[in-house]
């Protein structure tokens, strides 16, 4: 279907007229309500505006919120920065001194060795024979043994103090 003059002329009238796209489309047979459209927009044809109703619609009024008391906030929208509630923390067991641990040489692991329940922490150099990890049971799920952990992860007040001392 092309767009001749007379098809055109029929549209702009039937557009001024305030037909919808459809209704023109159905009219002129052989286009799509999309069509309409299109050639409405390339001939920039001027928008329409509804014509106001005589009387306005009255609007509902609007329940009042009422707001109770919850542990969770009300989130609207998007989810993804929801507040959630912090993850309990690890408990790690104290420190304590390297010297009055010892790790039985029978535990020994080397990495082919390792499972996933298995303390990963090295012993010794990688480049030289005799080369092990830990290989005792996990703590609390981490990649360390209890005590390798507390070598690992110290304490936030603990790693305060020792930059403060080295400032000085």
């Amino acid at each position: 279907m092309s767009w001749t003059d007379e098809r055109v002329e029929l549209l702009k009238k039937l557009w001024a007229d305030g037909l919808s796209a459809s209704q023109i489309a159905g009219q002129l047979g052989g286009v799509t309500r999309n069509a309409v459209i299109g050639k409405v927009h390339r001939l920039s044809l001027s928008g329409r505006v509804k014509p106001a109703s005589s009387t306005p619609r009255p609007r509902k009024p609007r329940p009042a919120v009422q707001h109770r008391a919850s542990a969770r906030p009300f989130i609207q929208g998007n989810t993804v920065l929801k507040p959630h509630a912090p993850p309990a923390p690890r408990r790690l067991p104290a420190p304590i001194a390297a010297e009055d641990v010892v790790v039985p040489i029978s535990l020994n692991r080397s990495l082919m060795e390792l499972s996933d329940t298995m303390c990963k922490w090295p012993l010794g150099d990688p480049g030289v024979e005799g080369f092990y990890f830990c290989g005792h049971k996990n703590f609390n799920s981490l990649p360390y043994c209890e005590y390798h952990s507390r070598v690992a992860y110290q304490p936030v007040n603990d790693r305060r103090r020792e930059r403060s001392n080295y400032s000085g």
